[in-house]
């Protein structure tokens, strides 16, 4: 399991529906975000300090796609999977954040959209 795959599966190969796959909908996604070794590789390969796996760059291709239209081709689970993510790295992980921040939000916007805009996933499920 791959950290980054969980935003994969928020984020990769879209459909003839316009829409993100479903191919990693259901991942473990606490047991992805609390893995620091899956974590920190995704995190170097998206901020060009590390290899990328082939999930990772998929990632890498979409990601600030996604990040700037709010997830707009995601389905209702992959919404919920980005804000907890997200929110996970904001707030627990400062420094994946903080990195990742300087090449995908440097003016700050996602982090204030996502930390502002916080859902239960259970009650989206």
């Amino acid at each position: 399991m791959k950290w980054f795959a969980l935003l994969c599966s928020l984020m990769v190969f879209c459909s003839a529906d316009e829409q993100y796959t479903n191919k990693y909908d259901n991942l473990d996604i606490q047991e992805i975000i609390t893995n620091d070794r899956i974590l920190n590789n995704y995190v170097k390969c998206l901020i060009n300090e590390g290899p990328c796996t082939p999930d990772a760059k998929e990632l890498k291709n979409i990601l600030p796609e996604a990040l700037e239209s709010s997830c707009a081709k995601c389905r209702e689970k992959q919404k919920i999977g980005t804000e907890i993510v997200l929110n996970y790295l904001i707030e627990n992980r400062p420094d994946a954040w903080e990195s990742l921040e300087k090449v995908y939000d440097f003016a700050g916007e996602y982090k204030e959209k996502y930390l502002g805009n916080k859902t239960t996933s259970s009650s989206s499920e």
